[in-house]
């Protein structure tokens, strides 16, 4: 290895599943491990062995990887046992991984209060388990449970515990802040003292982010000398979560200088693969993400905008097509002229920059806003005004009545249930078509409707999902009767996102025209031929 490469360890599999409303199946590891082999991260943990069903079925028939190492993850022997007597020692050693991460603790405290046994004990137990896990595989990772607060609690025995994991083969020592409650500046202070024992190259970092700082503390550890990072995808984990490597990547490579086993070219998934763990877990991504999140270089008030235009460094700290994101020109009443003209250049939108009806376009944007509408996160919505402000959009149907009916009752099985209904009328090409739909709200009602109409005409709106329903009160004092703003988001089957937007007293009505503009922009944006709507 070089000074200059630092190595990647991802947790998310084992540090990940710990989240709460987080539960990975076999399937799940598989297509999470698949994304990090092709990024390049040098360990993958796959979880615990001897844990749970789940983690013994995803060992038993690990995936073939091109780029990465799996990783066994488990602990030291028990006290009182021998390293060949320890069912919990020999099932990650049974695992069938090149790799095995031993955790250990290196505070006096837990070893006292947790464990219950003398310290000198569990300087022996993590020495005899890293010298035998190292006779069964090719490498021994142990991790320093509440390295830290040990060392700031009794530095003697904290860098013990790392001295004889050293001298009992372990390739990497890494310095957990299990707690989370290390700053950046005591990261720092402390490994440069532990280097002056331990050499950095065998050293790595664990940071969980209770106080906001595990990105920072990582950051800090690598710039003190440590060469190996451990972190999860968009930062999950148990309690504030874990450090991010999604942040992390992008920060060594393009802003420390340092060297990973992701490629410049791979980088640029980096956009992919995080929100492709957000849509496995039925999430959506995290708009204000760094690097990777919509509003990452999203520019919004005109000044800012008018300054992107002339060069983006004015405000913009990388080029985001490096980790694969764009440039985001917001259009609100916060908006000048700089950020229409700078929208219709992102839509393809050819036009003269003198053109009367631009200003007019901003006026109009800025009215909606205030009236409730909110573009700087609907930008299907935008783009479809804009369009019918300055060319066409076709009229793919017109609908010319809906009606909702809500209907409480008792079920066959004797179960109180709500079902809505919603019929509609809608003409296309001159015919008029009734239809009824069935579903657990009112939208969803509407939805079923519009589609049982649409899809034999349309069949591309089959591929229309609709992931995201946002309902805000803007009059609460106006109580029941209050204006709402709905926001909709809707994906398919090209990864392609989007978000429309509708505001009405009556939350039906707003859904409506929220899911109309989505349906327009989905046909409009897939160049559909419509059919003409002819008044009948």
């Amino acid at each position: 290895m070089t000074d200059n490469r630092v190595y990647l360890f991802d947790s998310t599999l084992r540090d990940g599943a710990q989240t709460q409303g987080i539960d990975f199946n076999v399937t799940d590891k598989i297509a999470i491990s698949s994304d990090l082999d092709m990024l390049g991260i040098d360990y993958i943990e796959g979880g615990w062995p001897g844990a749970n069903p789940t983690d013994d079925a995803f060992f038993s028939n690990l995936p073939e990887l091109k780029n990465s190492r799996f990783v066994a993850f488990g602990m030291t022997r028990r006290p009182g046992r021998s390293t060949d007597n320890d069912p919990g020692l020999s099932a990650i050693l049974s695992a069938g991984t090149p790799c095995v991460c031993i955790v250990g603790k290196t505070w006096d405290f837990q070893v006292e209060v947790a464990l219950e046994i003398n310290l000198e004990e569990n300087i022996k137990m993590i020495a005899d388990s890293i010298e035998h896990a190292g006779q069964k595989t090719d490498q021994v990772i142990f991790d320093a449970e509440h390295f830290f607060d040990g060392y700031k609690a009794n530095a003697s025995y904290a860098l013990k515990c790392l001295e004889a994991a050293l001298k009992a083969g372990s390739r990497w020592i890494v310095l957990c802040d299990t707690n989370g409650g290390t700053l950046p500046f005591e990261i720092e202070e402390i490994i440069n003292e532990v280097i002056k024992k331990i050499p950095g190259k065998y050293l790595g970092i664990h940071c969980h982010n209770d106080t906001g700082n595990a990105v920072a503390n990582s950051l800090a550890a690598v710039k003190a000398g440590v060469r190996q990072v451990q972190g999860t995808l968009n930062g999950l984990g148990e309690r504030c979560g874990n450090a991010d490597l999604i942040s992390i990547i992008p920060s060594l490579m393009l802003k420390m200088g340092f060297e990973t086993g992701v490629s410049q070219k791979k980088l640029k998934k980096l956009v992919t693969i995080s929100h492709s763990l957000d849509e496995r877990l039925n999430r959506s991504p995290r708009r204000s993400a760094p690097y990777v999140g919509e509003s990452a270089f999203a520019h919004k008030g005109g000044l800012h905008v008018s300054a992107v235009e002339k060069d983006p460094k004015c405000y913009e700290h990388i080029d985001p097509e490096l980790v694969g994101n764009h440039r985001h020109i917001v259009v609100s009443d916060q908006s000048g002229k700089s950020n229409i003209l700078a929208m219709f250049r992102r839509i393809g939108l050819k036009v003269d920059s003198k053109n009367p009806k631009i200003s007019s376009l901003v006026e109009q944007v800025k009215e909606l806003e205030f009236a409730g509408y909110a573009y700087d996160g609907a930008d299907a919505s935008l783009e479809l005004l804009a369009r019918r402000s300055l060319e066409n959009i076709p009229e793919y149907f017109r609908l010319n009545s809906f009606r909702v009916i809500d209907e409480r009752r008792w079920n066959a099985k004797d179960e109180l249930i709500t079902l809505s209904e919603a019929t509609i009328k809608a003409q296309i090409n001159g015919e008029i078509y009734m239809t009824v739909g069935e579903g657990n709200g009112p939208v969803n009602a509407l939805d079923r409707a519009l589609r049982d109409v649409l899809l034999p005409i349309y069949p591309s709106l089959e591929d229309i999902k609709l992931i995201d329903y946002k309902v805000r009160i803007l009059t609460p004092s106006d109580a029941t009767g209050a204006v709402t703003r709905v926001m909709i988001e809707s994906s398919d089957s090209n990864g392609q996102r989007w978000t429309t937007v509708g505001v009405s007293a009556n939350i039906v009505d707003a859904s409506y025209a929220a899911l109309r503009d989505a349906i327009v922009y989905k046909l409009y944006s897939d160049k559909v031929i419509p059919l003409a709507v002819k008044d009948k």
